[in-house]
């Protein structure tokens, strides 16, 4: 029987030897959430009441490893952080859950901050404030470059700079982009991206509103990337590879709050691929993780262990 990724040839008290210190490398932000709940949204120019502010530990990169991390994943966030109080507290929250933070740098500047605001169904509207995050830079990627060609899965978002976004997929085994925010990106990264993930709106945004998501998914696999997944939110995801298209189911949920899910999708799906399942299958585990995650509210203190997802 062959080996997933992940083994080693032989084994120690009958236990599989890794063959590598991580499995997921993830790339990006780490952001203080400052979150309040509203009746509504506010239309342009418009003010409404909402609650008490709270201050969570957030951002998509940050998120990711935090999501892969309780499932079980050993995980390393490559990333920048301010020295004020809230990078204080995301290096806390990631520390709690097992993250390796030996390649988060911290840096004399604000860390990021995402103001959010969450309506009555759980949707959400998100402005993010880039802080230390936009100071990542292509020579902190070249500077862990034995830890990005050492894991299988190297995890990518857009909440950092694009040169180094760039420079970490040119040195992964496997890069999983979350095109998110969604934005032009150079045809070098797409075609690096196995698979590109992004949600029904990212990618009506990238095609131009295009056709349903079976066709949407078969549009954006010919943009390049060797794998597609797009999310729908209740309706699971569909997944492309090499001209096929998969649908995958969600468990349906009461959702409270969306925040943070597509991150804990993305997060899961990396975990699950560095183990060596095929994507859809990775996929179809994702959109059980990210059903749990919206059952609660807030984006990483909402992330499900592997326990909770298995009831689901």
């Amino acid at each position: 029987m062959g080996r997933t990724v992940g083994q080693a040839a032989g084994e120690h008290d009958g236990r599989p030897v890794p063959l590598h210190r991580h499995d997921v490398v993830v790339v990006g932000s780490a952001n203080a959430d400052l979150v309040v709940q509203v009746g509504r949204h506010p239309a342009p120019g418009e003010t409404v009441l909402g609650s008490d502010l709270a201050v969570h530990p957030g951002g998509k990169g940050a998120n990711q490893a935090v999501a892969a991390a309780r499932l079980g994943a050993r995980v390393a966030l490559l990333g920048r952080v301010g020295t004020d109080g809230h990078g204080r507290l995301l290096r806390e929250s990631l520390r709690r859950d097992g993250v390796d933070l030996s390649h988060l740098h911290d840096t004399p500047a604000a860390s990021g901050v995402a103001m959010i605001a969450v309506g009555p169904r759980g949707d959400n509207s998100i402005i993010v404030a880039p802080g230390a995050n936009s100071l990542l830079s292509e020579d902190d990627v070249r500077g862990a470059a034995p830890l990005l060609r050492s894991a299988p899965i190297v995890s990518l978002q857009l909440e950092i700079p694009m040169p180094a976004v760039l420079a970490a997929a040119r040195l992964a085994r496997r890069a999983v982009l979350n095109l998110s925010p969604a934005t032009p990106v150079p045809d070098e990264l797409l075609a690096l991206c196995d698979p590109l993930v992004v949600n029904e709106h990212e990618a009506a945004l990238v095609l131009g509103g295009m056709g349903d998501a079976a066709q949407q998914a078969k549009a954006l696999l010919a943009l390049g990337p060797r794998s597609v997944v797009i999310t729908l939110g209740a309706d699971g995801a569909v997944t492309a590879e090499d001209g096929a298209v998969q649908p995958v189911p969600s468990p349906r949920v009461a959702p409270v709050d969306t925040t943070g899910a597509g991150d804990a999708f993305a997060g899961a799906l990396a975990w699950r691929l560095a183990r060596g399942d095929a994507l859809a299958d990775a996929a179809a585990f994702a959109a059980r993780v990210g059903a749990a995650t919206v059952r609660r509210p807030g984006a990483q203190n909402s992330y499900p262990t592997l326990a909770e997802v298995e009831t689901l």
